[in-house]
């Protein structure tokens, strides 16, 4: 099923919360604890109007999982955990993990400068 998607690229900051999951894989979990907060994540996203888009990554060292997700408001929190799917599965996580998360507002939008990586002058 083809969607378009509300998340585009700006160049100044916009008044958009973020959700950063830090997730501390058990020994050899990593890729459970992934699989887990993509479901996640998927899930949200398929039902949710508040959510605009997540990047999930893995560590290299094998230790951690991230979800950076952005959100419309921080009000969108409450309402994911007031879900009860959205909370048996997010609990899941404690099987395979020990995580925190936070929410943060954009400061600040730290893009290179385009004119001087253009020039090939970095300075």
């Amino acid at each position: 099923m083809d969607s378009i998607s509300p998340a585009v690229f700006v160049a100044k900051p916009e008044p958009t919360i973020f959700v950063v999951n830090v997730i501390h894989a058990h020994p050899g979990k990593q890729d459970e604890a992934f699989r887990i907060i993509q479901d996640v994540v998927h899930y949200v996203a398929e039902r949710k109007a508040g959510f605009l888009w997540s990047n999930l990554a893995k560590s290299t060292d094998g230790l951690t999982v991230v979800n950076i997700e952005a959100i419309q408001g921080a009000g969108n929190v409450d309402e994911f955990f007031s879900d009860p799917v959205f909370v048996e599965k997010f609990r899941k996580l404690d099987t395979v993990s020990k995580s925190e998360f936070h929410t943060y507002t954009v400061g600040d939008l730290v893009l290179p400068k385009l004119a001087a990586v253009l020039d090939g002058d970095a300075a």
